[in-house]
């Protein structure tokens, strides 16, 4: 029989089931992440969208715009959705498997080059994609507060989900240019590898930190602390790079990208840990545990910072006229190596979709009576009266576009840059140092605002549980 405490909620989990939940995170990583890093350097450079380098690069930044705008309308009506209906193998979990399947096909056709070069169809597969996704999303980020109250659990299976985030991170920043030169037999692009897997090797080293780190500075202090690192490696990085070429400084460029992504990894990884809160602190307002809607929200103010780190390499690239580096100098241009390389990461995700589904169990949701009510319109009501929500809203929307430029540029920052124009290479050096540290300074303006701190939010559970238990 549970003890008192797992009764009302507070479940503890095991870690079978905190790693089954974090391979969620691991396969949409290696789906969603391999599209953002690599999909906008496919059209530029392989698939060549609009006829040349630059006029594709302006092509896509603004598909990538169009895209998001859509989902500001899917993702509500994705969100009302999920919270109103209880398919037969779960409330949240259920979506891994029905959106998982069509999710991995629809990315594997945007790295298919059968109707080139076609805007059309480039629309096509990435707007499904795209939405897919958010099916899959959504109901996966409600899960975490689906399967305990517990703060001190929420924290652990946060840390791990991140954690295996930043695996799934690691295997397609450094593996996808090796996978593809493999497939072209090609020369390996080693330090090219080595760059982009620098941004996810410290989650290895700091993710599994966190509880402790969070135990000893407190929340707020954290994310001050590990914000101000990423930007002191995004100086560091700019400096480098203008004292001569990326390759002849290379043991400093590594260092630099560690301490960045150091930062970057602790400060974006622990934010999914907010969304639980923010979750029971509207429930402890209305009596409602909509969990839907709220990760509906935080999706919609994710792609919205994505929208932003999506359109602007675009453009900027655009702008600077960037040209493709020569084929001996650059990633492979082999089209059918890119799209077999996205196979494989694609069917590695739907497998590990399947595995988070076969370990979540959900025993923290709303029954049919307290959810039929739920429609579209309670999106923005919560996001009215859930000051913690807004505040959550733009950090999420500063972080993401953070990253977003950051992750879209790193590609070209390792690809020769010294071989194209002055202007070319300081829009390049923009896009991976300069933009993303202004963004951090204002996400760490408004993480200052948020007021819920860990003893508010046990002091909030244990109300909404006595609340339930009387009812």
């Amino acid at each position: 029989m549970n003890n008192p405490s797992e009764q009302k909620g507070f479940y503890k989990l095991s870690w079978l089931q905190r790693i089954g939940f974090g391979a969620g995170d691991l396969a949409q990583n290696l789906i969603y992440q391999t599209i953002c890093m690599y999909l906008l350097f496919f059209y530029t450079d392989v698939y060549v969208l609009g006829g040349d380098a630059a006029r594709s690069a302006g092509l896509a930044g603004t598909m990538f715009l169009v895209v998001r705008i859509v989902d500001v309308l899917w993702d509500p009506l994705v969100g009302t959705f999920v919270d109103k209906h209880h398919p037969r193998f779960g409330k949240y979990r259920s979506y891994l498997v029905m959106g998982g399947i069509p999710l991995t096909i629809l990315a594997i056709l945007c790295f298919w080059d059968g109707f080139k070069p076609s805007i059309v169809y480039a629309y096509i597969t990435y707007v499904g994609m795209s939405m897919l996704y958010t099916l899959i999303n959504v109901p996966y980020g409600a899960l975490n507060s689906s399967l305990t109250r517990d703060t001190n659990e929420i924290t652990v299976l946060t840390s791990t989900r991140m954690f295996m985030a930043n695996v799934g991170g690691l295997c397609v920043s450094a593996g996808v240019p090796i996978l593809v030169a493999v497939l072209a037999d090609k020369e390996l692009p080693l330090q090219m590898a080595l760059f982009m897997g620098l941004g996810s090797l410290p989650s290895f080293i700091f993710m599994p930190m966190v509880p402790a780190i969070k135990r000893k500075v407190g929340k707020k202090n954290m994310f001050y602390i590990f914000l101000s690192i990423a930007i002191v490696g995004m100086a560091m990085l700019y400096l480098i790079s203008r004292m001569g070429t990326v390759k002849e400084n290379i043991t400093l460029v590594y260092i630099a990208q560690f301490i960045k992504s150091a930062g970057v990894i602790v400060a974006t990884g622990y934010m999914w840990a907010l969304i639980p809160e923010v979750i029971s602190y509207g429930e402890w307002k209305t009596g409602r545990r909509i969990s839907g809607i709220v990760n509906a929200l935080t999706g919609i103010f994710f792609k919205a910072g994505m929208a932003l780190g999506g359109v602007i390499p675009g453009w900027v690239l655009a702008w600077t006229s960037y040209k493709a580096a020569e084929e001996a100098q650059t990633l492979p241009k082999d089209s059918n190596a890119w799209f077999l390389t996205m196979l494989i990461f694609a069917l590695v995700g739907l497998s590990l979709l399947i595995f988070c589904f076969s370990q979540t169990k959900e025993r923290v949701v709303m029954d049919d009576s307290e959810t039929k009510n739920v429609k579209v319109s309670d999106l923005w009501t919560e996001f009215m009266r859930n000051r913690p929500l807004r505040i959550i809203a733009l950090f999420f929307i500063t972080a993401f576009a953070m990253m977003s430029v950051g992750n879209a540029a790193g590609a070209y920052f390792m690809n020769d840059l010294e071989l194209q124009e002055p202007m070319a290479q300081e829009g390049i050096r923009w896009l991976v140092c300069i933009i993303p540290a202004i963004l951090l300074i204002v996400a760490m303006f408004i993480i200052s605002k948020y007021e819920l701190s860990d003893e508010v939010i046990d002091q909030i559970n244990k109300e909404i549980e006595a609340r339930n238990g009387k009812s």
